[in-house]
C-alpha cells in the first residue's frame, strides 16, 4: 500500500510516501513469544496506529519514544515498549516500502 502525501512549508513542498504496512520478522516472532504479554501487547498496538494512521504520524507520538540509533545500528529505530523493552525496526524499500520489526529486547542501561 502506497500513498503519496504532499508536505508544505512555507518555502517548498514535498511528496513523501506514507508507510503503512508493518512486517516482523522470524526472529522478532520468536522473541515475542519470551517476553511479558504486556510488550506483545504494546508491540501489537504500534503495529495497528502505524497501519491505520502510518509510520510519520505514529513516530510524532510521545509514548513510544521513536528514536534513531547510532553506531553499529545506525539506520534502525527504536520504539519503547516499556522502560526495559525496545523493538528495533528498519525501514525496507521494495515494490512496497514496509517497516521491517527485527527485533524485541530488554533494553542494557
Amino acid at each position: 500500500m502506497r500513498n503519496a502525501e504532499l508536505a508544505c512549508s512555507p518555502t517548498r513542498c514535498t511528496l513523501g510516501l506514507v508507510i503503512h504496512v508493518v512486517v516482523l520478522s522470524a526472529r522478532a516472532r520468536k522473541q515475542l513469544r519470551l517476553v511479558p504479554a504486556f510488550i506483545a501487547t504494546k508491540l501489537a498496538a504500534w503495529v495497528e496506529a502505524v497501519e491505520a494512521e502510518g509510520l510519520e504520524a505514529i513516530r510524532k507520538v510521545p509514548g513510544f519514544h521513536d528514536e534513531p540509533l547510532k553506531g553499529p545500528r545506525a539506520g534502525q529505530r527504536s520504539i519503547r515498549l516499556s522502560r526495559a523493552y525496545r523493538a528495533i525496526y528498519e525501514i525496507r524499500a521494495g515494490e512496497v516500502e514496509f517497516v521491517s520489526v527485527e527485533e524485541v529486547n530488554k533494553h542494557d542501561y
